[in-house]
């Protein structure tokens, strides 16, 4: 029986998920705690948030996140690519960044408008 602590929302409710039992989740005081619960041992996913360098803008960084939960295990391959990324400004809310990182069908978007100085 695996145990976990949901990060769905604040509440933290500490799951108990039984992998001989088709992934029964116990603990969870909703049902987004059970998804969870389940996904995060069959299929565990994040939405990666970071910055990029980026020339000429108001700031020296840029937030970027992803567009979608990408899987877990690529997280450190898709963070070097955000890593590898300089911008030249003027760069808007929503503009795409990296289109299909790593081949995960997922984009790499802007989350801040930065104009040119």
């Amino acid at each position: 029986m695996a145990e976990l602590i949901c990060i769905v929302c604040p509440k933290g409710c500490h799951l108990h998920v039984d992998e001989q039992n088709e992934y029964r989740v116990t603990g969870n005081h909703c049902k987004k705690g059970e998804v969870y619960g389940k996904q995060e041992l069959i299929n565990p996913v994040r939405t990666i948030t970071s910055t990029c360098k980026i020339n000429h803008g108001q700031l020296p960084r840029i937030p970027v996140k992803t567009s979608d939960t990408i899987p877990k295990g690529k997280m450190f391959e898709i963070m070097k690519e955000i890593n590898h990324v300089v911008l030249e400004a003027p760069v808007a809310a929503g503009d795409l960044i990296i289109e299909n990182v790593l081949d995960t069908g997922v984009d790499v978007i802007a989350c801040k408008e930065m104009i040119r100085i």
